[in-house]
This record gives C-alpha cells, structure tokens and sequence, in this order.
C-alpha cells in the first residue's frame, strides 16, 4: 500500500551502497572505451596516466558529493542540494532532466547493449529492442518487491560482474601469445590527450549515484564518505588491470583497432568460445548497471513528487517494500519508450548517449557549484564531513564537469538537441505558476 507519511527508512549496509557504485559505473564502458584511450594516446604510460587521472578526478568529485550528502541526506540526492542552493525552479528542472533524460536514456543506453549481446548469444530467441525492454520490465519488477530484493540483486550481479571480469583480465595476462610486432602500429598520427579523457570519464560516470542512497544508508554520515572512496578505490584498480590485459594480450597498436577490445582479447587468448565468454559478461555488466540505475533514479522522482502538487503521484513511498513504486513505474515506462524510439530510429546506443550525457554534465557541474554555495549561504550547518583543501578541490571538480559539458555538446549530434528540448520543454513548466499568478 502506498502511503504519502511512509518514509525511506535505513536498511542499506555499505557493502549494498559499495556494490551499487560499481554496479552503476561498471556498465560497459570497460568493454569499449580502451581502444579509443588507447588510439588517443599512443603511449602505454600516457595510456595509464589517462586512467590515473579519471580516478583522481573521479576521487575529487567524490569528496565534493561526501560532503554534500552527510551535511543534507536525502533521497532526492543533487535535486535537494541544487534546491537549497539555487531554489525550488533549479530543482525541479534537474527533477525534470533526470526524470526524463538522465536516468531513462541512461537505462536505455544500458538496456540496448544488454539487447545487443543477448541477441548474439541467443539469435533465435531475442531481437536487441526486445532483450531491452524485457530487462528494463523484469529489472523494474524486482525494485517493486522491495528495496531489500532490489539492494540483493544488486550484490548478486555486482559480484557476478567483478568475479567474471577479473578472471577475463586474469586469463589476458595469464595466457596471452607473444606478440606480433605490427600489434604494436598505431594508426592515429595525431593522438589527443583531451578526448582520450573524455572518454576515460565517461566510463569513470555514475559514482554520485551514491548520494541517492544518503537517506537509506545505516550510519550514513560515516558510511557514506567509506563508500565512496572504498566503491572508486576497487573501480580504478580494476580499470587499470584491465588496461594492463587488454596491452598485454593485444599490444597498443591492436587495441586501437578494435571494436571490441574485451572480445578481441579473450578471442586471441581462448578463440570464438573466449569471445562468447565476453559476451556474456557484458551482458550481466549491463543487467547490474541497469538495476543501480533503476534502483537510484526512482529516488529523485519520489522527491519530486513530494515537493511538487503536479507530480503526487510519485511521491508516495511503498511502506511494506520500502520503495517508490509509482516513481519506478514511470521510470520503466520512460526508458522502455526510449529504446522502442531507438529502435525506430535505428540510431539505438548512440542516440542515447547524444541523448543524455550534455544535461547530465550541466547539472553536475552546478552540484559542485551547490557545496561553495551552500558553504557560504549556511555556515551554521554542522557538516561531519569537510571537503579537504576546500575551495581548491571544488574549482578543480567544476572545471572539469564544464569541459565535459563542452565535449559532450560538441562531440554529439541531434540527440543532444532532443535531450536539451526536453529540458527546454521543463524549463517552461517550472515557470507556467509564476505566469499564472502575474495574470
């Protein structure tokens, strides 16, 4: 039964909150995004320096996020940052975007790829748009029972994605053949450094997923900073040992060639039954990322519904299954029209990513504008945890989301101009009160 007092209650251990960082960050990025470091750096050093940097880089934002979440927990995550930062129309904007945008193209984009590798190990079977939608629909199912179902299967695939993926790694090192000395020709005589780390932190994103877990963490205000740097400590070690297998099974100039870097890999190492090994671990990478993302995103649109009359609906919290309901039904309505506008469009992964990535990095960057705000705006405020060498380590974190916001607008096509029309179209419904009100 829904209940408009019911409210989040902590039942989240670390190890869930841990488990759901890497399940979101770890989606399919690893898989891919190394042939294009690789063909942007042309050097092995400057090729780890790269993903060295997407940690240190991801480590700051994280500490910028652990102090926002253990001042303010709650479940809304940035949307409650940015409103007492910025004002009820800000949050409602990012409540809009992340309804709408953020987190359904983002489970889409997942949901494609999770459709594409079904597809290729069960042809007869499944269709890509199908696979996606049956994952979104069953994956959404589960979050309905209750969080605590939904924080398991999480562990469950998050464990199954970490164990399959070292042992992938493990073997590239282990069992590599010699390589040839033209695995070592790289075809990009003009490498750049700047869109090789476009790339790498595109794969480093999803971390801030953990702020939406503020409000259902146990010992949160500790628990929350440990899961943080313990959640990007284990995803940099991975990154970097994938880099290390992927260089070593396939040499600098091979991985710059490939497509599909994991799958040339293990294909070299244990031949075509290596490769379907590969494809299956996408697969789980993906079902993992979807379920941290289905399960965190409901959060924001439960908050919205709490502050906005036009959106009650959503905020009514499940008290039996402690979780959301309405909000993840509108979620996985979303996202599965997402993938059959993909589908339509033939444009499938691309179109999501185009769709999603220049509103996200927007209201990433004024999250990290929010915590030198609201250092300012409320000292008072007892804050257990401080952002060291503050404000160095915000200005260091906002440079950075803005140069992202920079490359994801350039480097994209006509997703990108949907993704800032729907954002456009929020931007008019958050003003449509005051309109009426001046009549």
């Amino acid at each position: 039964m829904d209940d408009t007092t019911a409210a989040p209650r902590r039942i989240l251990s670390v190890i869930d909150a841990v488990a759901l960082i890497i399940g979101v960050v770890i989606g399919t990025g690893i898989f891919k995004t190394p042939s294009i470091v690789a063909a942007n750096t042309a050097d092995p050093a400057v090729f780890f320096l790269a993903w060295l940097l997407g940690g240190l880089v991801s480590l700051i934002g994280a500490l910028c996020y652990a102090e926002l979440a253990t001042t303010y927990p709650h479940a809304g995550g940035d949307y409650h940052y940015l409103g007492r930062a910025f004002g009820r129309k800000v949050a409602f904007l990012f409540g809009w975007a992340r309804m709408t945008v953020i987190q359904p193209g983002s489970i889409a984009m997942l949901a494609f790829v999770f459709g594409d590798y079904c597809s290729q190990l069960l042809p007869s079977v499944y269709t890509p748009s199908l696979g996606a939608i049956l994952a979104i629909m069953s994956l959404t199912a589960m979050n309905l029972l209750g969080t605590k179902k939904g924080a398991r299967m999480q562990d469950l695939l998050t464990a199954a994605k970490v164990l399959g993926l070292v042992s992938v790694l493990a073997a590239g090192i282990i069992l590599a053949p010699p390589l040839s000395p033209s695995a070592g020709n790289l075809p990009n005589a003009s490498p750049s450094f700047g869109l090789a780390m476009v790339f790498v932190l595109l794969t480093f994103g999803g971390w801030n997923e953990a702020a939406y877990l503020s409000a259902e963490l146990r010992g949160g205000k500790h628990n929350m900073v440990r899961a943080l740097l313990w959640g990007l400590g284990a995803i940099t070690a991975i990154y970097l040992l994938a880099g290390f297998s992927y260089l070593k099974g396939l040499g600098m100039g091979a991985m710059s060639r490939s497509e599909v870097v994991a799958a040339d890999l293990m294909r070299n190492v244990l031949g075509e039954g290596g490769a379907n090994v590969v494809s299956l671990l996408i697969a789980v990478s993906a079902l993992g990322a979807i379920n941290a993302t289905i399960f965190t995103g409901a959060r924001t649109n439960y908050a919205v519904g709490r502050d906005f009359p036009l959106f009650s609906f959503l905020g009514r919290w499940q008290a039996r299954a402690n979780t959301p309901a309405n909000a993840l039904l509108l979620q996985g309505a979303i996202a599965s029209a997402l993938v059959l506008l993909g589908a339509m469009t033939r444009g499938g992964l691309r179109d999501m990513v185009e769709f999603t990535a220049p509103v996200f990095w927007l209201f990433f960057l004024l999250a990290g504008v929010s915590l030198v705000v609201l250092r300012i705006r409320e000292p008072g405020v007892p804050r257990p945890f401080k952002t060291p060498l503050y404000p160095l380590i915000p200005v260091v974190f906002c440079s950075t989301c803005l140069y992202m916001l920079q490359a994801s607008l350039a480097y994209t096509g006509r997703g990108a101009l949907v993704g800032v029309g729907v954002l456009f179209v929020g931007a008019v419904i958050a003003v449509l009160p005051r309109m009426r009100q001046n009549r």
